[in-house]
């Protein structure tokens, strides 16, 4: 303050001389300048003014719940937190939540906001990862081009749903086979010793599925795929138009989509919820989810579990915190944003489980069988177990209606999440992209189009199988691994290394119910794992070899921001001293090394 020439009175003095609060805005102000400089950010850059901005704070939390809450959040945790102990489960959850989730949550909030850069060129604080940008962004793409193919499913199982009897009640329809059973006629004998009802694929709702929707029965296997169904193709275009007219103008429109699919969901889990807990058997259910077997943490794979969960579910690692947070003020407070959001996501998926099990509850109750039988996750629960129990219920139609409203919401503002990755970052890094955004966005939006029309031929689900296991697996992970080394050079050290391993590890072979995958299958999955990784590696290289100087000098120029190389070039690296830093800056939430 006193290099800028602004004199500090006493504070009795200060009425005579000037307003308290102006005073404390100058300081404000001058604090933000200080702390900008720490941080390689040069106040009065035309990309500090030019930059736009979220038209309303609500507008970036909405986005970054919308994110962050997904499908995963109904489909999968529930079902792991009764498998792995019930109460106990949330023992690791929480665990990993606060020591690794948030952390990383609130790192890559951090990194957008200072920066103000996308997941590329956010990485001039150390050019040498700046691979780990790429990585992101294209599995924000491979990701892409399959989730929105499961939004398109419950657009179509909406479309279905306007009917006053739904189409998954009953065998009279032209998709069911010959051995169509209905639900009231099905008992051990038909199941038999090692069928579980959730697994019993010959039901009115679960042929619906995977024969009125998916054509599955027509495909012999991923080397059999067959030609696009039309039905999904037009849910598939009506999806890619709303993501389009979401992200064309940038935050300014897709902020105000999320006020309708950000918070439409949790009306839709409260609806749901009051009438799960009133059906009966719903108690049985909710007893199963929070049953608590302490003796299921002696099991490595619970916590293996608990761990991949909080990195998929808070969605670190897609470059979308980063994207969203670039366009924050810079003294916005994302130290607070990271643990609210997070809470709420984490919240969500507890409370998501009631709705789940108390129907779960219900559908054991009415076919006389244990939770286990018709506990399951993923596509089987939403599409096939959830909507036969509700198909049961009076008032069917417009539960039906409001589930798949909801499923659909959730994938939406997901999906705009994913696609707002790949537009920011690319734009940031080729500013002619930024210059033609509606252009560029409408390539993306069109590109994940048509890689999507390979997952909804016969054999389609096969293919998404395999995406969904390769392209945002192990990959998501090392990318998760990779940026907190990089960010370690100024911040601390990483702790992500046990979960990459851990998935590498466990990861077995490739299935699909029943159908086993070919060896070269696995080995395509590989490679559209390691495409992503690769990035890394080959960017260093690139970047090490590009650069002048000798070896310790080009090392010094890859792990030193770009706004400090005339630093290098005097030979002072700050990188290779040792620093203290100040975790914390009370008015900004800034991390600061000094």
């Amino acid at each position: 303050i006193a290099k800028m020439n602004i004199q500090v009175l006493p504070e009795h003095k200060l009425s005579s001389v000037a307003p308290l609060k102006q005073f404390n805005m100058e300081k404000k102000e001058v604090e933000l300048i200080l702390v900008k400089e720490q941080n390689g950010v040069h106040p009065g850059s035309a990309d500090d003014v030019v930059r736009e901005t979220w038209g309303k704070k609500l507008d970036f939390l909405l986005s970054v719940i919308g994110f962050a809450v997904d499908l995963a959040n109904v489909w999968r945790f529930p079902y792991l937190c009764y498998k792995n102990g019930g109460g106990a489960f949330l023992i690791p959850y929480v665990l990993f939540l606060v020591i690794a989730g948030m952390p990383l949550f609130y790192m890559e909030l951090a990194l957008g906001q200072f920066n103000r850069e996308g997941a590329a060129t956010v990485w001039k604080i150390c050019p040498v990862f700046k691979g780990v940008g790429y990585t992101v962004i294209i599995i924000a793409l491979y990701v892409g081009f399959y989730y929105n193919v499961i939004i398109a499913w419950s657009l179509y199982y909406l479309f279905a749903s306007l009917t006053s009897e739904l189409p998954w009640l009953g065998c009279k329809h032209s998709w069911n086979s010959p051995n169509c059973t209905e639900p009231q006629h099905i008992n051990g004998t038909i199941l038999g010793n090692r069928t579980s009802y959730s697994k019993f694929k010959n039901t009115p709702a679960g042929e619906f599925y995977e024969r009125g929707v998916l054509h599955i029965h027509e495909s012999r296997g991923i080397d059999d795929l067959g030609l696009p169904r039309w039905e999904l193709a037009i849910c598939l275009i009506v999806v890619v138009f709303i993501l389009y007219f979401s992200l064309w103008k940038g935050v300014k429109s897709s902020g105000k989509v999320v006020y309708v699919t950000a918070t439409m969901p949790y009306i839709v889990l409260l609806v749901l919820l009051i009438r799960g807990i009133t059906l009966p058997g719903a108690m049985n259910g909710i007893r199963a989810y929070l049953h608590i077997d302490l003796k299921k943490l002696n099991n490595p794979q619970v916590w293996i579990d608990a761990a991949t969960q909080i990195f998929y579910s808070l969605g670190a690692g897609f470059g979308v915190l980063i994207a969203f947070a670039s366009y924050n003020k810079f003294e916005n407070n994302c130290y607070r944003d990271a643990i609210l959001t997070s809470t709420i996501n984490c919240v969500t998926s507890f409370i998501s489980g009631f709705a789940i099990f108390s129907v779960l509850g219900y559908m054991a109750n009415q076919h006389q069988v244990n939770i286990k039988d018709v506990a399951t996750e993923g596509a089987g629960l939403v599409f096939i177990i959830y909507p036969e129990a509700i198909s049961t219920l009076p008032g069917a139609t417009f539960f039906a209606i409001v589930f798949f409203i909801m499923l659909l919401t959730l994938g939406i503002d997901s999906a705009m999440g994913g696609m707002e990755a790949v537009i920011t970052g690319l734009s940031d890094d080729f500013k002619i992209l930024k210059r033609n955004r509606k252009l560029f966005t409408f390539i993306v939006a069109f590109g994940t189009f048509l890689m999507a029309l390979l997952c909804i031929t016969n054999g389609g689900i096969y293919v998404l199988t395999l995406l969904d296991k390769y392209a945002a697996g192990t990959s998501i992970l090392f990318g998760v691994l990779i940026e907190a080394i990089g960010v370690s050079w100024f911040y601390g050290e990483s702790n992500s290394n046990f979960v990459v391993i851990a998935s590498i590890v466990t990861s077995g072979e490739l299935r699909y119910d029943d159908y086993v995958f070919p060896d070269w299958s696995n080995i395509v999955g590989w490679f559209i794992a390691l495409s992503s990784m690769l990035c890394v590696p080959i960017y260093a290289i690139y970047k090490f070899l590009t650069l002048p100087g000798t070896f310790k000098e080009r090392t010094a120029y890859c792990i030193t921001p770009e706004h400090e190389y005339h630093m290098v070039m005097e030979g002072n690296v700050r990188q290779y001293k040792v620093r203290q830093c100040k975790r914390y800056n009370y008015n900004y939430s800034l991390p600061i090394c000094i």
